[in-house]
């Protein structure tokens, strides 16, 4: 039998193989740069809703609210985001106050939020602060001694800050914000007389940084392909890339077809990681199911920068930025997260219904821990909600006599228990994200057990 004698009977025109080959392509991109598509958007968001601009920092003077549209943002810290890029300032300083009035937990990311480095306590300063020089990818000097030198390979990137906070009451929260607003970034030319740092508050304003499953998400890939340097790892996807309309010093402009393609494959894309999110990750205690969103090949790759050349976990790196923003350096030093979608049962997380946590006695955490629920399809928090969180600073929090906590998520609060309480909308699908702060050995050695969720009505 010759090579030609056996022909596939399936046969397709030009026209079907190009459409075909956009789609799987289109997908494939989404999976790779979403991570890219996470920053700029916020970054995006900062700018249009915010009236930021790049190297000032946003923050919240309060906790947020639904409001930060952000995905699975914490409202029961302060944040402070630095936006930076080297490209025209050259480098960038950080400055980390010391650990004193109050305690910075943080990460230093470039623009496809790869950890440069941790800050703060848990971070290269250990809580004695430090002052951190962000350098660009073509830069040829030599970092002063005095400074933490953090080389980019790319010119954009940011920082998630978290001024800690002591509890919710309006003292506390004030201090929080004024240890925060003690962070310092200027480029390193004006290290002799910094200029004053530019503090942008996004309380009370919405802000979107959601990812939008359709043609958007490919206008947002090629502001940073036109922004950025191709990293050595990522050349591969230049050609697969043109073929989607998106290539270095070329306008994006697709047809009314190719904008059919993308969007039916972002949705397509959407499906998969939807998918993936609920069935790839190990428990995190055999028998339940909360899990951590990572697998040791990508914590690896963060931790090494994606350097080591026989992994490249994008598809886990495309997951974990489907339905979160930020990557720390080393996880576990200052925060550890466990995420839930099903209830005891294994079914959906309901908002119709009535569910309860039971947040067993003597946490295994320094500083504190929280619960918070997200919508599922937007993984960021739910619109229209008083509050989103219950947590062990929360001010009016029963205990049990035993030390354990109920938490109850429900449409309404069932009868006398408003103060542990996280409202739903009955209308969809949730989420729950616990957070560790200053986690001890008991969560690493799985003696203390985080139960399921159980539906209660």
């Amino acid at each position: 039998m010759t090579p030609d004698s056996k022909k596939s009977d399936l046969t397709f025109s030009s026209t079907e193989l190009a459409n075909r080959t956009i789609h799987r392509r289109a997908i494939e991109a989404i999976t790779w740069g979403i991570g890219a598509v996470n920053f700029d958007l916020m970054f995006q968001a900062m700018v249009r809703d915010a009236k930021g601009a790049v190297n000032q920092i946003l923050f919240w003077s309060q906790p947020s609210n639904w409001k930060n549209q952000f995905l699975t943002p914490n409202p029961d810290t302060i944040y402070f985001m630095p936006f930076f890029n080297t490209k025209d300032t050259g480098p960038m300083v950080l400055e980390i106050p010391p650990a004193d009035d109050g305690s910075i937990t943080g990460t230093i990311m470039d623009s496809w939020q790869i950890a440069l480095e941790d800050v703060g306590p848990a971070g290269v300063d250990k809580g004695k602060g430090g002052k951190y020089l962000i350098t660009p990818p073509d830069y040829k000097g030599k970092a002063p001694d005095t400074y933490i030198h953090l080389p980019s390979q790319t010119y954009q990137g940011y920082a998630l800050l978290r001024s800690i906070l002591k509890s919710h009451e309006g003292a506390d929260i004030a201090k929080a914000v004024e240890y925060g607003k003690r962070v310092k970034l200027y480029p390193l030319s004006a290290a002799a007389k910094p200029p004053q740092t530019t503090f942008v508050d996004a309380v009370g304003v919405m802000i979107d940084g959601t990812i939008p499953y359709d043609v958007r998400f490919f206008e947002s890939l090629d502001r940073m392909v036109q922004t950025e340097p191709w990293i050595e790892r990522d050349r591969a996807m230049i050609d697969p890339l043109k073929t989607l309309g998106i290539e270095r010093g070329r306008r994006f402009e697709p047809d009314a077809n190719t904008v059919a393609i993308l969007t039916s494959a972002a949705e397509e894309a959407r499906a998969l990681f939807d998918m993936q999110y609920e069935t790839i990750y190990e428990p995190h205690n055999e028998g339940k199911h909360w899990f951590l969103p990572a697998d040791q090949d990508l914590i690896e790759s963060v931790q090494n920068g994606f350097s080591k050349t026989e992994i490249y976990p994008t598809d886990k790196r495309g997951i974990v930025f489907y339905f979160a923003f930020f990557t720390v350096k080393h996880l576990g030093s200052g925060q550890f997260y466990l995420f839930v979608s099903r209830d005891k049962d294994g079914n959906p997380l309901d908002g119709a219904a009535t569910y309860r946590l039971t947040v067993p006695a003597k946490p295994p955490v320094r500083q504190y821990w929280s619960v918070v629920l997200y919508d599922f399809a937007t993984h960021s928090l739910i619109r229209d909600m008083p509050h989103a969180s219950r947590s062990s600073q929360s001010p009016d929090l029963k205990t049990n006599t035993d030390g354990s906590v109920d938490v109850y998520f429900a449409p309404k609060a069932p009868a006398g228990k408003e103060s542990n309480w996280i409202p739903t909308d009955p209308n969809g699908r949730f989420e729950a994200l616990f957070r560790f702060y200053g986690p001890e050995k008991p969560l690493f050695e799985k003696t203390w057990v985080l139960p399921d969720i159980e539906k209660i009505s």
